[in-house]
């Protein structure tokens, strides 16, 4: 039975989990001893250890035959030190992976004002947070060739999820741009992109990119729109970029920067990735269903 290792363990972690256990034998890089027995009992082999701390992960080194990286960057500066680690503590052991999956950022890609792009367009980050995400893939993609490590590098929107809609947002009434300033947006739902890492886990090319992204071609405020329609919830206040940047936090802001519409042929050509949620509106639709299911 081959091993994997994931590193990250996060919402998405444990949607593809429930998917390789019955398959392969699952480890899992935990950094708080407290969540355990919980990932145990959903089928995976705890391993202690802090991507923050080099010399916690020196069990790492040769466990596995396949590392699936979702784990992100740290919160400052413009280097992925997590990625570094984790690369050093691999390197430590003969025996080294054949096969390792990252999951990245459409970020990567910068404000493209609005262009059709797939995975051709070069890197041009905006903001440190994207740089880091360069600085992972660059790493990865040298290590990869030096070591003879198959590297794969799925580039993700943003993510969402029955449980993971702006409903808060909406809620707070928290403005969105003016129809003439909005940017275009990507989207995949997270049962998707766990899917397009299993793919990426039996198909994914070596030192290849491929954008994880569904279908959507929409703007971000007709994104809120939409999902504040499904709820009944009043739809979200347009405003101006310069009196928007007042209302909102930085990080929000820069999201409502940069405009891209990505392209998803790789996706569905090279790792034969079928879509469950094509569209948001498939995303949206489900979770009301599942939601006017569990109110009855």
């Amino acid at each position: 039975m081959q091993k994997i290792l994931i590193v990250g363990s996060g919402d998405v972690a444990r949607r593809i989990l429930t998917q390789l256990a019955p398959h392969y034998r699952v480890y899992a890089l935990l950094r708080d001893p407290a969540r355990h027995a919980d990932w145990r009992r959903a089928g995976a082999l705890p391993v202690a250890g802090d991507l923050d701390e080099r010399r916690s992960l020196g069990r790492l080194g040769g466990l596995a035959d396949i590392v699936l990286h979702l784990a992100p960057p740290p919160a400052s500066g413009n280097r992925d030190t997590r990625t570094q680690h984790l690369l050093a503590a691999l390197e430590s052991a003969k025996s080294l992976p054949r096969r390792l999956v990252y999951v990245s950022t459409t970020g990567v890609y910068g404000d493209c004002a609005g262009a059709r792009i797939d995975e051709t367009r070069a890197c041009s980050p905006a903001n440190a947070r994207a740089q880091r995400r360069v600085d992972a893939e660059r790493r990865l993609r040298a290590w990869g060739a030096r070591r003879g490590v198959a590297v794969s590098i799925l580039r993700a929107p943003g993510i969402y999820a029955a449980d993971r809609l702006p409903l808060a947002r909406l809620e707070q009434r928290l403005p969105a741009l003016s129809a003439d300033e909005d940017v275009f947006t990507n989207h995949i739902h997270a049962d998707d992109l766990a899917a397009a890492c299993r793919a990426a886990i039996r198909r994914g090319a070596a030192n290849r990119a491929y954008n994880a992204v569904d279908d959507s071609d929409l703007k971000m405020a007709d994104y809120f729109d939409r999902v504040a329609a499904a709820f009944h919830l009043p739809r979200p206040p347009r405003l101006p970029l310069a009196q928007l940047a007042q209302a909102v936090s930085g990080a929000q802001l820069s999201f409502m920067r940069e405009s891209r519409r990505i392209g998803n042929r790789r996706l569905k050509t090279e790792l034969k990735l079928r879509l469950a949620y094509p569209t948001v509106d498939a995303g949206i639709a489900e979770a009301l269903s599942r939601r006017n299911a569990c109110s009855s």
